[in-house]
């Protein structure tokens, strides 16, 4: 006798339950979002309506109580977008998905499981060898949001926290050239018949972008300094209108800030932002004039600059205020933790759609450019020669 074929694949026949099941566990994400304990730290990588989001598409995310703190964000909150929420901080360490702002400490690592995915910020300059031995002793895979680029090829974290640097520095000169705060008495604003206050930016990329917009849209005058043509172009672009701009000459320099009100530091290097203002152009500016040294994460750009903090953030020297905190986006840490939050929400239901971390590298070369831990294997040319470590080049590693 024949055997009788079936109308029917195996798997049509599977019960409609289980196909959901097995689609559904593909790419289900466990996230855990720890409290932040670096100094003076606020921010946090997702809001309550991000959870939402990444909890209405099947996921799950644990939070250690009180994460969200600092941008005041409640417990409660959270837990209404369908957070689980916890005070056992190893709990939250032992998820399979890490996300955070600052990088994670050496005893924070030790409470992660191997293989762990970490997403947060790297601070190469800040960090020590140990941090990636423990790393790769973890077999973690590890990403670094301040490298991951866009369609466009830009890197949207470090340009949204530069938005609000350089939107932040002009409100802080304007708060500390009140009486209140012994400033010289100055209003930012064009007051009918009074002089506009004079203000001097040094670096044309985005912390100086947002600092020039925000000062014209008060009324001041503005002067632009920087050694790129293209910026300095580029930024008259987007303004939409023709502005002072000057290559970094010495006598220009020192002409102008002599006159100006506020000067802005938003100049970077390779390793350390260049010292552009010297000491003798400092005790040349006026009395009561203020220093904002946005650029202080990597030395500063001013001669006199000392890092200072967001309780004590200024300092008097030669009769200039200065103000050098370096994480200047925390003091907003509400606008910055939607900001970030923004950037995340989208790559994280991104990587549950493609099904994992490493479908999504391959799919994804913005994301690709972030990842700098892949199962322990040092990943990052950067880090490698900094550190003096091994690292592999990860297009030999997924393709």
């Amino acid at each position: 006798m024949s055997k009788q074929l079936s109308p029917f694949t195996k798997q049509q026949l599977l019960p409609q339950e289980e196909t959901l099941e097995i689609f559904k566990r593909k790419g289900e994400l466990f996230i855990g979002i720890p409290k932040e304990t670096a100094f003076q730290e606020n921010r946090i990588c997702l809001t309550p309506d991000a959870v939402f989001a990444i909890v209405s598409n099947g996921h799950r995310v644990l939070l250690e109580s009180g994460a969200g703190d600092g941008a005041n964000f409640s417990d409660k909150d959270y837990s209404e977008a369908g957070a689980e929420i916890t005070k056992d901080t190893a709990k939250v360490f032992a998820c399979p998905m890490i996300l955070k702002v600052e990088p994670p400490s050496l005893e924070q690592i030790k409470m992660m499981n191997p293989q762990t995915i970490l997403i947060s910020a790297l601070q190469l300059k800040t960090q020590s060898k140990k941090y990636f031995e423990a790393l790769a002793a973890k077999r973690v895979t590890a990403l670094a949001f301040e490298f991951i680029r866009d369609a466009d090829g830009n890197y949207p974290a470090v340009k949204s926290q530069s938005e609000i640097a350089g939107t932040a520095a002009v409100l802080i000169a304007s708060e500390l050239l009140t009486d209140a705060k012994s400033g010289n008495g100055r209003m930012f604003g064009n007051i009918s018949g009074v002089p506009p206050l004079e203000v001097v930016i040094l670096g044309a990329g985005t912390v100086g972008e947002f600092a020039a917009r925000s000062s014209i849209g008060l009324g001041a005058s503005v002067k632009i300094f920087d050694n790129s043509i293209t910026k300095l172009r580029r930024i008259q672009t987007h303004l939409g209108r023709p502005l002072y701009t000057s290559t970094i000459q010495p006598k220009i320099l020192t002409k102008a800030l002599k006159r100006c009100d506020v000067v802005i530091g938003a100049v970077r290097g390779n390793n350390r932002s260049p010292v552009i203002v010297t000491e003798n152009m400092v005790q040349g500016m006026k009395k009561g004039s203020i220093i904002i040294d946005v650029s202080i994460d990597m030395g500063g750009c001013f001669e006199t600059s000392e890092v200072t903090s967001h309780k004590q953030p200024t300092f008097v020297k030669h009769d200039v205020v200065h103000y050098c905190v370096p994480n200047i986006p925390a003091r907003y840490s509400r606008t910055s933790s939607l900001s970030i939050s923004n950037i995340f929400t989208p790559y994280l239901l991104k990587i549950a759609e493609d099904g994992g971390v490493e479908n999504s590298i391959r799919f994804d070369k913005g994301l690709k450019n972030g990842l700098y831990f892949y199962h322990g294997i040092l990943t990052n040319k950067s880090v490698g020669e900094w550190f003096n470590l091994n690292y592999s080049d990860i297009n030999l590693i997924i393709f």
